[in-house]
Parts: C-alpha cells; structure tokens; sequence
C-alpha cells in the first residue's frame, strides 16, 4: 500500500513513522535522566535529613558540592556582615532555592514538549493524508467513469492508512507526555523537599549562632 500510494501521501506516512521514532527515543532518554537524577536527589535529601548543621553537610563527602548546599552556603557567604537578620537571610536563600528549582524543572522538562507537539498533531497530519488520498480515489473514479469498488478500494485503503499512522504516532506521544509531567512534578517536589530540609539546617545554625561562613 506504501509503495502504491501517491507521493503526498507518501511524505505523509514517512513523516508521522519519523514522528513515532522521536518519541520513542525522547521516552527513553528522558526516562533513563528522570530515573538517575530522581535517585541522586533522594540520595542527597536522605543524607540531609539526618544531619543537624550546614557545617556538617558542606563537610560531607559527595554533599558539599550539590547544588542547593552550594547555593546555601554562597548566600551566607555573601551575607557574612548580615546574619543577625536571619529572617532576611532565610528568605534569600529560599529565593535561591526557588530559582534552582525552577531552572531544574526547565531541565527536566527539556525535550518533553516535542511529545505534546507530535501528539496533537499528528492525528490530523493522518487525517490529511487520509483526504488527500480519497481525493485522488475520486478523481480516479471520475477518469475511469466507473463506480467499481475495486477501482478506488486500493487508494482508499492506501489513504486510511495515513489516519492509522497518525493515531500509531499521537497515542504513545500523549500518554508518555502525561507519564513524564507525573514524573517531573514529582522530582520537582523530591527537590523542594531537599531544599527545605537545608533551609531548617540554616535557620537551626542561625538560632544557635553557629554560623561562621564569610566571616
């Protein structure tokens, strides 16, 4: 039926099969991602949860380095000459850490948005490809002045075709989007718990007056 089909049709089908490739690949690269960056997180946050000061996760082996713990640490830095505001110093580590989570959420995300795009459209690139081809079956029809259903039944057939690509292409697509947006949404909430664990370590060394860092 491929090879019979008309050259449009054709595009049609090679595109949505190209399209189907893109969200397989997507699917498993960003599983493999989620997966490893979903257990370094939990990783991190375990270890976190069960220390009483900043001073001992910054001097923990594979924490002083994390991202947030960094980020803590360069605001206390940079408020070495402010830290009996310790509300103040609070608030602008949690807006560092907001900004964190946000660019971690655009990161997770990168790449995912072409499975929304591929599965929205690609049912009605099908369904172009459907009417263009029954169109040609028409047009066949009245050059061969016959209404024999075995005539026009190939191009047809060749034509619906294109429909039954378009759904093999957009169901996947839509339902690994909506597997990875759970996904997402749940690495973003493993991060702002990571994030308000070190912000309680803070706040804990700011009451007990235990903060020497930038001075």
């Amino acid at each position: 039926m491929f090879m019979a089909a008309d050259w449009v049709v054709k595009a049609v089908m090679i595109g949505l099969l190209l399209a189907s490739l893109v969200t397989w690949t997507v699917a498993i690269a960003k599983q493999y991602e989620l997966r490893k960056a979903s257990a370094a997180e939990r990783a991190v946050h375990d270890r976190v949860a069960g220390l009483r000061s900043l001073e001992e996760v910054a001097g923990a082996q594979q924490l002083g380095h994390v991202a947030l713990v960094t980020e803590a640490l360069e605001e206390l830095k940079q408020s070495g000459n402010a830290l009996a505001d310790a509300e103040g110093v609070k608030e602008r580590i949690a807006s560092r850490f907001q900004r964190h989570e946000a660019r971690e959420a655009r990161r997770m995300t990168r790449g995912v948005a072409i499975l929304a795009t591929i599965g929205a459209t690609a049912p009605f690139v099908g369904l172009f490809g459907t009417v263009w081809g029954i169109m040609n079956s028409f047009i066949g029809i009245a050059e061969s002045q016959t209404t024999n259903l075995a005539v026009v039944a190939p191009g047809i057939a060749e034509a619906l075709l294109a429909t039954a690509l378009g759904l093999v292409a957009a169901i996947p697509a839509v339902v690994i989007y909506n597997h990875f947006t759970r996904q997402i949404t749940a690495h973003r909430a493993l991060v702002a718990d990571t994030a308000a664990a070190i912000l309680r370590l803070v706040s804990r060394d700011l009451s007990r007056g235990m903060v020497r860092i930038g001075e």
